[in-house]
This record gives structure tokens, C-alpha cells and sequence, in this order.
């Protein structure tokens, strides 16, 4: 995939942090990358600086809609699309269909969010495909539609808010193999990609191959199952059975979080190391305690305001990049006190917020 592979191998380049990602008062400027031509699988991707409104000219009437708010993740982007809104000055309505299963539901309250008076429609979708009928009716009605986090295959929608799974399993790869280049002794590593065929899965997986072939990283048989606390551990069990000289176990959010203490309780801290390719505030504590080793960061706070700021922008006519996303960087002991957390993830204690009226 043109986009992806690009877009890795400019990260690979550099592990740096974006100097917005540093602690300052402005969530803003903020490093990100385009793509180019907009929502293009085949697209070029290149650095830019992004730069937010300072408020709104009016109070817009902005829907929100999530797949669910069962997790840190999306309580990150809420608070990324709340703060956004108080900021600029607009009101936010946000509905959680409760899960991705819930297609029908996601549909049902977008279509109530338009009859209620939206201006406009910010999207985290539970299909990529799924709701391409609702987007378009949506346009139809001269009403534009952000996609943020997921992922849509509407050619419909106005603007894109997001970043590549891919990027971020090919940056957790690009993080070993640079530890264990060609040339240097072989070191395993017991891969936990998460549930087979789910896209984000199947996504991070290739990511992630792709950068460490060639290395001094061997990666034993993927280990594909249920994000659950107990199936990972579960798992984690059998390839540190099974191979006892592997060196690092990477995988999903979950797995690293649930390995944790397997590893203390064994003797293995600094005989085997964790690494995650996505943060979440567990993973993040894990870093900071020493207890796990790196995780890219996707910034998911940051897609979530950049998507209501290109709903402001495109409803004042105002110059927006069409598809755009934080840029990706990895977060480990190293550089962990340096990163401003509320960009990356939702501060301590957020609790989920579903409305902004100004």
C-alpha cells in the first residue's frame, strides 16, 4: 500500500518527538502529515505543521458520533473533541452507539443528530464501509462529514482526521529492529497482533513485519486472539513455555498490560521486555515504571480536535487540509517525561463528557 509505506518510512527515520508534543499551553501548532491527493490509498504523505482556529464565528451545531465509550481510547478523542469545541466556541452533541456491533444504532443516531439541526457531522465509525448510505444522505443535504480515527470508504465525506494502524505496527517494528540491526545477534520476539481479521489487526501486522524483515529480529508464529485480559495472558503463557529464549513480547495494548506482572512474577524484567503498538494510560504507566519497554503514540486527543476544527473551517468556507493526522512517534523511558500527556491521552480522571453548549 503506497500511503502506508511512505508514511513508515518516513517515520522510520526519525523516533523524535514532535516539538509539539511537548508540554506548552497551546495544543498548537502540532506536527502532522498530509496526504495528497486527500483520501488517495495511493497518496503521497508529507509533513505539515498543523494550526488550529483561534475560536469560531459562530456557535455551530457539531454531532459527534462513536462506535462506544467502553475504553481509554475513545474517552481520549472525547476529550479531544470536547475541549475542541469548548475552545472554538461551537456546541457538540456526541452519541456513543455502545458498541461494533452496533451498525443500526450508529446509523439511526446519526440520521437523529441531522434532524436534530447538525451543521455537521464528525464521525468515528463502526464500518468502514457500513455507512456510506447515511454519509451520503447526509451530504445531500449540504451538511459536510469528518471522518476521524477509523476510518470510512465514502467518497462523500469532506475531510479525514486520522493515522494508519499500519504505521503503527511498522514504528513498534522499526523500534526493535533499530535496537538489533543485520549483523548483530538473532533476538525472538513473541508477536500478539490481536483478534485474526479484524482490519486494525491485520493492518499492524504487516506494519510490523515489514520493519523488522531484514533485521536481526526473528519474530515467532503470531499469536492472533481476543483483546481480554485473560486470552492474552493465556497466550503470553504459551510462547514464554515454549521459548525460553525469547527476548521481547510485543503485541496489542492489552497484551502488554496483562504480561506485566507474569514477568515480575517469573524474575524476567530485563530478560524479557514488553512493547505495545498502540498507548493507552496502562501502557503509559507501564512505561513510566520501567515495566514496559515503547509504544507509538497516535496522538488520539490530537485527531479529535483537528476534526472539529475542520468542521468549523469547512462551515466558515475557510481554507482545511482535506486529509490530515498527527504524526506518529514512539514513547519510551527515554522521552516519557518530556511528552504532554493530555495530547496523547485523556487526563487523569476525564470522565465522559456528551455535550458543549456555548
Amino acid at each position: 500500500m503506497k500511503l502506508v509505506l511512505k508514511t513508515a518510512t518516513a517515520l522510520a527515520l526519525s523516533a523524535a518527538i514532535p516539538a509539539s508534543a511537548f508540554a506548552e499551553e497551546a495544543w498548537f501548532p502540532y506536527a502532522a502529515e498530509e496526504v495528497t491527493p486527500a483520501f488517495s490509498a495511493e497518496g503521497d504523505v508529507n509533513a505539515v505543521t498543523y494550526d488550529a482556529l483561534a475560536s469560531a464565528e459562530k456557535a455551530w451545531n457539531i454531532c459527534v458520533s462513536f462506535p462506544h465509550m467502553k475504553d481509554a481510547y475513545w474517552l481520549g478523542v472525547d476529550y479531544g473533541v470536547v475541549d475542541e469545541a469548548k475552545r472554538l466556541g461551537v456546541n457538540l452533541n456526541l452519541v456513543e452507539a455502545g458498541g461494533y456491533t452496533e451498525l443500526a444504532k450508529q446509523i439511526s443516531q446519526i440520521e437523529d443528530c441531522v434532524s436534530g439541526g447538525a451543521d455537521a457531522v464528525v464521525v468515528g465509525a463502526i464500518s468502514y464501509d457500513g455507512l456510506n448510505n447515511v454519509i451520503g444522505e447526509v451530504v445531500a443535504k449540504d451538511i459536510p462529514v469528518i471522518d476521524v480515527i477509523n476510518g470510512v470508504s465514502s467518497e462523500d465525506i469532506s475531510a479525514k482526521s486520522l493515522v494508519s494502524f499500519k504505521v503503527m505496527g511498522y514504528e513498534t517494528g522499526a523500534y526493535l529492529a533499530a535496537k538489533h540491526p543485520a549483523g548483530t545477534d538473532p533476538v525472538q520476539v513473541g508477536w500478539f497482533p490481536g483478534p485474526a481479521g479484524a482490519g486494525w489487526v491485520e493492518a499492524a501486522h504487516t506494519g510490523f513485519m515489514e520493519a523488522v524483515k531484514g533485521s536481526a529480529v526473528e519474530v515467532l508464529e503470531p499469536r492472533f486472539g481476543d483483546t481480554g485480559k485473560e486470552t492474552q495472558l493465556k497466550l503470553v503463557e504459551d510462547v514464554l513455555q515454549a521459548n525460553p529464549d525469547v527476548r521481547y513480547l510485543a503485541g496489542t495494548a492489552v497484551t502488554a498490560e496483562a504480561a506485566q506482572g507474569l514477568i515480575r512474577e517469573r524474575g524476567l524484567q530485563g530478560k524479557v521486555d514488553l512493547l505495545a503498538f498502540y498507548m493507552t494510560p496502562g501502557v503509559y504507566t507501564g512505561i513510566q515504571r520501567g515495566f514496559i519497554l515503547a509504544a507509538p503514540a497516535d496522538s488520539m486527543v490530537i485527531q479529535g480536535r483537528i476534526a472539529i476544527d475542520q468542521a468549523v473551517r469547512i462551515l466558515e468556507g475557510k481554507d482545511y487540509i482535506k486529509h490530515v493526522g498527527p504524526k506518529i512517534f514512539v514513547v519510551d523511558p527515554e522521552n516519557i517525561g518530556e511528552v504532554e500527556r493530555t495530547n496523547i491521552l485523556p487526563p487523569d480522571g476525564f470522565s465522559p463528557v456528551f455535550s458543549v453548549s456555548n
